[in-house]
Order: C-alpha cells, then sequence, then structure tokens
C-alpha cells in the first residue's frame, strides 16, 4: 500500500491576508445589514420615567417598529413631540385612546374614558399611582383627522395629550408601534 501522509501547508502572507480580508468582509457585510435594518425596519427605543407603569417600566428597552403604520386605539406608541416645551428632542411612549375624528370626554372623579358616547374597558392597563394629573383642555374633545390622542397608563402621572404643551399627536411624528419588550431580560416578550 501506498499511503502518503498529508502534510499541513505552512501558513504564508498570502494566506493569512485572505483569511483576515474575509474576517473584515463578513464583518463590515454584518454592520451594514444591522444599520439598515434598525434604519428602516425597526428601532429601539428606552422607556424613560414611569408614565407606562404598571405595563412598562423605566429603562426598559423596547423594540419599535419603523415601518408604514395606521395608528389604532389600543397600541402602544413612540413619538416625538417636537413642540412640547418640556420633552422637545425626546421619544416619548404611550398609549393611542383616540383616533382622527373620534371624540374623546374624560371624567376625572372617577377616570372613566369615553370614546365616541362609550366608556373603554382600561382594567387590563389601567395604573393610578403618583400625582394626579389631569387636563388643561376642554372636554369632549375632538380629535382632529391625521392626529391621535395618547394617554400614559398611569394616568396620575403621565405628561400626555391632556396637557396642551404635548396635546393631539400629529402621526406624522409617530416613530412606530411598540412590537416587544428587549431588556431586562426577565421580562423579554410582545408588549400589550
Amino acid at each position: 500500500m501506498n499511503s502518503k501522509k498529508t502534510e499541513k501547508q505552512p501558513l504564508t502572507d498570502k494566506k493569512i491576508a485572505e483569511t483576515l480580508y474575509d474576517y473584515i468582509e463578513g464583518f463590515v457585510i454584518s454592520i451594514c445589514l444591522v444599520f439598515l435594518v434598525f434604519t428602516f425596519l425597526f428601532r429601539v427605543s428606552v422607556v424613560s420615567g414611569s408614565s407606562m407603569e404598571k405595563t412598562l417600566s423605566h429603562k426598559d428597552v423596547l423594540l419599535v417598529s419603523s415601518l408604514p403604520y395606521t395608528p389604532e386605539q389600543g397600541d402602544i406608541v413612540v413619538f416625538r413631540a417636537p413642540y412640547s416645551k418640556s420633552y422637545p428632542d425626546e421619544h416619548l411612549v404611550k398609549r393611542v385612546i383616540a383616533t382622527g375624528g373620534q371624540t374623546i370626554d374624560i371624567d376625572f372623579e372617577n377616570w372613566k374614558v369615553t370614546v365616541d358616547g362609550k366608556v373603554i374597558d382600561e382594567s387590563e392597563y389601567l395604573f393610578l399611582y403618583g400625582f394626579r394629573q389631569t387636563s388643561n383642555l376642554s372636554y369632549p374633545l375632538t380629535v382632529p383627522e391625521g392626529e391621535v390622542f395618547v394617554m400614559g397608563d398611569n394616568r396620575y402621572n403621565s405628561h400626555d395629550s391632556r396637557v396642551s404643551d404635548i396635546g393631539t399627536v400629529d402621526e406624522d411624528y409617530i416613530i412606530g408601534p411598540v412590537l416587544m419588550r428587549l431588556m431586562p431580560f426577565g421580562k423579554i416578550g410582545f408588549v400589550n
């Protein structure tokens, strides 16, 4: 039998350079893909404050869709409030309570919210804790077309559409709906 042992070829500078080039190319392509995904498909946002307690907590990390989107009542959205003196450059997280053309009324004594004459069921997420935030707007209020009325789930401690500083939010300022919580790891999952 003629058995030849295969000998290992010594690494040459050319082979090292080719291998290094392959790794760098893979890394650059990965970075570009991540950039494209998080520019055109998804964004990451961090909750600041307690206005969405018990649903979301301070410093929760959220995955937000960047795809074209029409807001619906009950959705949790991330938006900008560029005309707000308090939050001009921040991304805010709130729940859509009413959309364009709907009329909202709020009973601040019993915390009942009425949209188009029907009390909405908020038992799954409503949380009342902290300083009692009311409103400086007049109700009933009809939401202009192309805008939404948003409130935090922690109604006592939320700076939202009830305050003229934010008011109804133009849909153009909505970054997107919250898809899921990414962190903390113990709470990873979809958000309602």
